[in-house]
């Protein structure tokens, strides 16, 4: 088990509970998608997972070790994340691409030039250089590496992020509706790197207003309805019309 969440409560924007006593695990190598119509808890989660909202209760473990969202704890044990509303979530609208794309590693060799220990410079030219290779790489629509991210598209600004946390050792992959607004290409392109995280051992959660994309993608799938788990499924064993029901509440 590389992500285990156990009875996890949040409160949403409202001041009521939008996650209540959930539990989760997500396995090395394993894909585990989070169905549910939009606005049952799956942002809060998200958020509470991460560390970018309180917990009121529960427990969040990386690698079996207690995780908080501290940026430490994200370096030692590969934690990666893409939340909804990246430019809001992920990102810092004023900086440049390329600084935004250094958030995770600049003060880390190569980004860091150390002199002496504590003594150093950010090598502003080593970030611009790995921006410029990751803009062709993804596709990314902008200006150039130093215009501000916020001038990008949402899609855009979607594929920066996904650069930045797809990048290095990865051991759990935390992904919100991580196509959201790209054209066809790009969608393929970023199940594509999913899987491909999935493949190299990372545990990968991937949390989905698209029913099509979990089913393309989940190795296994919980329905979340009131910020409950209501029902569990190997994707090979799940079935349409009962993930339907379980996510109107029907079942």
């Amino acid at each position: 088990v590389a992500l285990q969440v156990e009875g996890l409560s949040a409160m949403g924007d409202r001041g009521t509970l939008a996650v209540q006593g959930l539990s989760l695990t997500v396995r090395r190598g394993e894909i585990l998608g989070i169905a549910g119509v939009s606005g049952n808890g799956q942002r809060e989660l998200v958020e509470a997972i991460v560390g970018q909202r309180p917990r009121v209760a529960g427990t969040v473990r990386v690698i079996g070790q207690p995780y908080a969202g501290r940026r430490a704890e994200n370096r030692v044990l590969g934690l990666r994340a893409l939340p909804e509303e990246p430019l809001r979530n992920a990102s810092v609208g004023d900086l440049s691409v390329a600084h935004n794309m250094a958030l995770r590693d600049f003060d880390e060799a190569p980004m860091r030039r150390l002199v002496l220990p504590g003594l150093g410079w950010l090598s502003f030219a080593e970030w611009r250089g790995r921006a410029r290779e990751w803009i062709d790489a993804y596709g990314i629509k902008t200006r150039g590496e130093n215009a501000p991210i916020a001038s990008l598209s949402g899609g855009n600004v979607q594929r920066a992020v996904l650069a930045r946390e797809l990048a290095g050792t990865i051991r759990v992959l935390i992904a919100a509706n991580p196509v959201f607004g790209l054209d066809f290409a790009a969608v393929a392109e970023i199940h594509e790197r999913l899987v491909q995280a999935r493949n190299r051992g990372a545990a990968v959660l991937l949390v989905s207003a698209d029913l099509d994309e979990i089913f393309a993608l989940a190795d296994r799938i919980l329905v979340v309805s009131d910020g409950r788990v209501v029902h569990e499924t190997t994707a090979a064993a799940a079935d349409v019309a009962v993930i339907g029901r379980h996510m109107a509440s029907h079942a």
